[in-house]
């Protein structure tokens, strides 16, 4: 009997179909960033974030699923070196309880805890990295 033998091109325009199907999850950071951003966020953002991210009542926002967490990253690391001060609503819920800045980490540690809390909590967005926290650091730094 003899063998019928697939012509190279064909298995590789498989491969490639294959290949290019599959969807893969590129916003998922790193184990090691993940964890990194955890240690942060139990020391610096527990107490006032709680360990679900829901916040307190009518204190300190909820992180899950919020557009503060999902939408632009430079906002979100400008309140971290920043603080924030302003009364904000966020599913109709109004929260008014000053965040303190947090400019005593530096960019690879606000990059590891950005990262965690979008990828946390029931989040799901790109990671933060550290060259977006310290253009958004020396923008500060100049007034802007």
């Amino acid at each position: 009997m003899r063998r019928r033998l697939i012509p190279v091109n064909v298995v590789i325009a498989a491969l490639l179909f294959i290949l290019l199907s599959l969807d893969p999850d590129q916003t998922k950071p790193p184990k090691a960033v993940m964890d990194r951003g955890k240690v942060i966020y139990d020391k610096e953002c527990l107490s006032c974030h709680q360990a679900d991210g829901l916040g307190v009542q009518g204190m300190n926002p909820p992180l899950a699923k919020t557009k503060w967490v999902l939408g632009p990253k430079k906002q979100m690391i400008h309140i971290v070196l920043k603080g924030f001060s302003d009364p904000i609503e966020i599913n109709g819920e109004s929260f008014e309880n000053p965040m303190p800045p947090h400019h005593h980490l530096n960019d690879q540690e606000i990059s590891d805890v950005l990262t965690y809390v979008r990828n946390s909590f029931g989040n799901n967005a790109k990671p933060i990295t550290p060259a977006e926290v310290k253009k958004v650091r020396a923008a500060i730094a100049k007034g802007k």
